[in-house]
C-alpha cells in the first residue's frame, strides 16, 4: 500500500498551503463573541432530545525551555510560581462552565495540553482533577479516554504512576526527532533511554495507549539520520505517532528564528523523509489514519476508523467526535452545539475575565446550515477518505450534483489525477490522494481566501 500513497510527481504538484481542517471553519475565520452568546450555545445543547456527553480540554502554557520549532501558544519561564495563579484561574473556569451544563452530561474525555503540562506540580494537577470530578461527571476508566501530553525530560516513573492513580489513561510524549546534533540545533537535548524510560512505565501502571510526536524537516536531518531515528522508534513499540511536517514560518513564529536556514533540509529530503517514513511504519505493521497520524491495528484510533467512528477535532484524529468540546485556559478552543468558541489568547485578558467572573472567551464562529453541511463533507473525508453523496443529500435535504455543481467540476482534474473515484452516489479518495487529502477537502472550503493562505496555512506535504 505505500507504495499507492507516495506519488512523488503528484505530491510535488499539489504541495500548496491548505488548512489542516482540525475545524471546519476554520480559526482564521473565527470573529469577535462574547459570553452571552456561549451561554445561549449551552442553553441550546442542554435542551437537545439527547444531549451530546462532554470532552474537556485544559491547555496548560508554560514550559521550562523552548523549542525553536515551536508554533504553540507558551508561556516560556523556570519559575513554577508562575502557574500558581493561573491553576486558581482555571479552578475558577470550571467553576463557571460546570454550573452551565446539566449535570447528567458525562465527560468521556479528556485531554491536558500546551505548552508542557507536567510543568505543573503533583498537587497542582490534583487540584485540577479534583475539581473536574467535582463540577462535571466522569464516565467509568474502561469507557473514557483521558489523556495528557508531557515532556519526557520533566518526568520520572513515580509522575507515571501518579498520572494513572489521578484517572490518565493515555500519554502522549514529545520527542522530534533522537538524533543529538538535531537536537542541539532545535534546543531540545533529550535522551533516548530517558523516552524509553517514560514509556515502560506507562505499560507497568496499564496506560490504555501511548503516542509519540515526531517532526521531519527539522534542521540538520538527513534521510539516514532521520531512517536511524525512526528504527529506535519502531523499537519503543508505541501505539500511536504522530509525525508532523515541520513548517518554517519565522515571519509568525519569532522563536523560529534561532533556526538557520542554510541548515534545513531540501524539499527533495523531505519528500524522501516522507515516503521512508511511510515504508518503514507499515512495513512495521502501523495503519496510516491520515495526514501525518499512523496506528497499530489493534489500537482504538485504528478500530474506529475501520468501523467509521473516527472523527476530526483540534487536537487532531479522535474516537470521540460525537462531544462538546469544552475549552479551558488561555487561547484554548471549544465546540458546543456545534459551534466554535476560543478564550483569549494572551495571559492577561485571560486573567482580567475570570478576575471578573467573567468567561474569557474572546472568539468564535456560529455555523449557518450551509458550514454545517461542509463541516459534514470535509470531516467524512478526512476521517474516511469516503463520503455518501446520498447520505448528505438525506441529512441535510440538498440535491448534492445541484448545489456543489462547481466544487464538482473543480474535482475532475482530481479525478483525471487518480486522487479519487466520484460518481453520482460517493465520492471515494484512492490511495494516490490520501496524503492529499487536504487538498481534496479545499475545494469544499468556500472561505479560501487566495491571498491569506499562504499566511495563514502550511503546505499540504
Amino acid at each position: 500500500m505505500q507504495d499507492q500513497l507516495f506519488n512523488e510527481e503528484l505530491i510535488k504538484r499539489y504541495d500548496v498551503p491548505v488548512p489542516r481542517y482540525t475545524s471546519y471553519p476554520t480559526a482564521p475565520q473565527f470573529y469577535s463573541i462574547d459570553q452571552s452568546q456561549y451561554r445561549r450555545w449551552v442553553r441550546l445543547s442542554n435542551q437537545d432530545e439527547s444531549p451530546n456527553p462532554l470532552s474537556l480540554y485544559i491547555h496548560i502554557p508554560f514550559c521550562s525551555t523552548v523549542c525553536y520549532y515551536c508554533a504553540c501558544t507558551k508561556i516560556i519561564t523556570k519559575n513554577r510560581k508562575h502557574a500558581i495563579p493561573y491553576v486558581q484561574n482555571l479552578l475558577a473556569e470550571m467553576r463557571l462552565l460546570g454550573s452551565l451544563f446539566n449535570e447528567g452530561r458525562q465527560v468521556k474525555q479528556i485531554h491536558f495540553g500546551g505548552g508542557t503540562p507536567t510543568f505543573l506540580q503533583q498537587e497542582q494537577m490534583l487540584q485540577l482533577i479534583t475539581a473536574m470530578k467535582e463540577f462535571f461527571l466522569f464516565c467509568p476508566d474502561q469507557d473514557g479516554e483521558y489523556s495528557i501530553e508531557l515532556d519526557p525530560r520533566q518526568v520520572d516513573v513515580d509522575d507515571i504512576d501518579f498520572l494513572r492513580t489521578l484517572g490518565f489513561n493515555r500519554l502522549s510524549l514529545g520527542v522530534q526527532d533522537v538524533d543529538q546534533r538535531v537536537q542541539a540545533a532545535v534546543n531540545r537535548i533529550q535522551p533516548l533511554t530517558k523516552t524509553r524510560e517514560i514509556l515502560d512505565a506507562a505499560q507497568t501502571y496499564g496506560f490504555k495507549s501511548t503516542n509519540l510526536d515526531l517532526i521531519y524537516g527539522l534542521p540538520l536531518q538527513t534521510l539516514d539520520s532521520f531512517s536511524a531515528t525512526l528504527d529506535k522508534i519502531i523499537d519503543l513499540g508505541p501505539d500511536r505517532l504522530s509525525i508532523f511536517n515541520y513548517a518554517h514560518l519565522p515571519q509568525r513564529f519569532k522563536v523560529q528564528r534561532q533556526i538557520k536556514q542554510s541548515d534545513l533540509p531540501s524539499a527533495q529530503s523531505k519528500l524522501d523523509m516522507l515516503r521512508m517514513i511511510i515504508e518503514k511504519l507499515c512495513d512495521a505493521g502501523y495503519v496510516f489514519i491520515g495526514m501525518d497520524h499512523f496506528a497499530r491495528p489493534d489500537d482504538s484510533l485504528a478500530k474506529a476508523q475501520e468501523n467509521g467512528g473516527l472523527h476530526r477535532n483540534f487536537q487532531g484524529y479522535s474516537t470521540y467526535g460525537n462531544c462538546d468540546l469544552i475549552g479551558m485556559g488561555m487561547s484554548s478552543i471549544g465546540q458546543v452545539g456545534g459551534n466554535y468558541v476560543q478564550n483569549h489568547r494572551q495571559l492577561k485578558p485571560y486573567q482580567n475575565a475570570i478576575t471578573g467572573n467573567e468567561l474569557p472567551v474572546a472568539r468564535g464562529f456560529e455555523l449557518k446550515t450551509d458550514d454545517q453541511l461542509r463541516r459534514t463533507i470535509i470531516r467524512e473525508l478526512m476521517c474516511h477518505f469516503y463520503l455518501s453523496t446520498r447520505s448528505i443529500e438525506r441529512k441535510f435535504k440538498v440535491e448534492f450534483k445541484r448545489y456543489f455543481a462547481p466544487e464538482l467540476q473543480a474535482l475532475r482534474y482530481m479525478v483525471d489525477d487518480g486522487l479519487i473515484q466520484l460518481d453520482d452516489a460517493e465520492i471515494r479518495v484512492q490511495n494516490a490522494g490520501r496524503l492529499l487529502v487536504r487538498n481534496i477537502c479545499s475545494v469544499f472550503d468556500r472561505y479560501l481566501d487566495a491571498p491569506k493562505i499562504q499566511q495563514n496555512y502550511s503546505s499540504a506535504i
